[in-house]
């Protein structure tokens, strides 16, 4: 097999790497057999979960973490490197591919294409310490994981998803953005999220649809009619209650940069197919840490009043959660369980809709 296409294999499986919303913020571009540019961008100029670009750093991270372990299947180690002289929003890396006889197939590669969200509930069983002990390992030692379980403490997470989620629901910004992401009707999406993967029962589907079509009628429905209530029920506080417990992955210091934020997207995708490898299944919760995050920092997110002061108080109810300061070192959480994959899902673009012939 000539060099080339053992490249575009490589790559084929690196697109598999998890993103917000499926969104795949990369391009790549193939320099010759051996030498591979990322082209990173974030989405901040359009979407609210990622005003500063971290949430589509740490995806840049988790593609970079899956592109070296498909290459081990070939014998290669990856060497990256980022440009600096890319601009922030457009974080570019050279990556450059060399055979190593020590170099194995790393066990993981079997767990890039099953990995996925599994939005639905999932068993009440409690994780066993061989299964944290595995996970713990994925992330040492740069960063750790909190474990947050027990029925009272699945309690208090419960609430406080459910109490974001009304953040999330009733804020003109995050309505904009979930009008674009969702792709109605279908069971899995090539660039969206399907909107049979929301883990809603299919009446509430078609509600949510018929309701998203027009702000104006969000409004009107959440003023009058509750309209947030039940799908915060069945997407946030069911859910956080139906699992083995949550987790958080936090950095061993306050994360502070591109690097930091891709260096956690690397971890995370090691805990994400290490733990797919143990039978077990998950959810991110990212928007407690992200709006939390904008509020301790000053960054506004949204023209609706009270929301700044909604977003500091929740975060102020993770971190008595977590500890006093450990939210601020947090990269990223979730639900996790044992339970069978999800049975809708994204998928990725093809391949060679996401290879540039020409470097930007």
């Amino acid at each position: 097999m000539d060099e080339r296409r053992i490249v575009e294999q490589i790559l084929d499986l690196g697109r598999w790497a998890p993103s917000g919303d499926n969104t795949q913020p990369w391009r790549f571009h193939i320099v010759d057999d051996f030498n591979v540019v990322v082209l990173g961008f974030d989405t901040r100029d359009h979407c609210v979960y990622d005003l500063d670009g971290h949430p589509s750093q740490v995806s840049i991270g988790a593609l970079l973490e899956t592109v070296s372990i498909a290459a081990t299947a070939h014998g290669l180690r990856t060497n990256i490197v980022r440009r600096l002289d890319a601009a922030a929003t457009r974080p570019s890396f050279e990556l450059h591919f060399s055979g190593d006889s020590v170099v194995r197939p790393d066990p993981l590669v079997a767990q890039i294409i099953v990995r996925s969200v599994q939005r639905r509930p999932m068993q009440l069983r409690r994780l066993t310490p061989l299964e944290k002990q595995a996970l713990e390992s994925a992330v040492e030692p740069s960063h750790r994981v909190i474990w947050l379980e027990g029925t009272a403490t699945k309690l208090q997470i419960a609430r406080l998803m459910f109490n974001n989620a009304k953040l999330r629901l009733t804020m003109p910004e995050a309505y904009r953005v979930h009008r674009d992401i969702i792709h109605w009707g279908v069971r899995y999406s090539e660039d969206r999220v399907p909107g049979q993967a929301l883990g809603v029962d299919p009446l509430t589907v078609r509600l949510m649809r018929w309701i998203m079509e027009d702000w104006q009628r969000v409004t009107f429905v959440n003023r009058f009619l509750a309209g947030t209530l039940v799908p915060r029920i069945q997407m946030d506080f069911l859910p956080s209650l139906f699992c083995s417990g949550h987790f958080v992955i936090a950095s061993n210091r306050p994360p502070d940069g591109i690097d930091d934020y891709v260096a956690a997207g690397r971890v995370v995708q090691r805990f994400w197919l290490t733990l797919t490898g143990l039978g077990l299944v998950m959810q991110p919760e990212m928007t407690p840490l992200i709006f939390g995050r904008y509020a301790r920092e000053g960054l506004v997110f949204s023209k609706t009043a009270g929301m700044q002061e909604q977003a500091l108080g929740l975060s102020l109810k993770l971190d008595a959660l977590l500890g006093q300061g450990e939210s601020a070192r947090a990269v990223f959480m979730g639900r996790i369980g044992a339970g069978s994959a999800a049975s809708s899902r994204s998928t990725r673009r093809k391949l060679n809709d996401l290879l540039v012939s020409i470097e930007p």
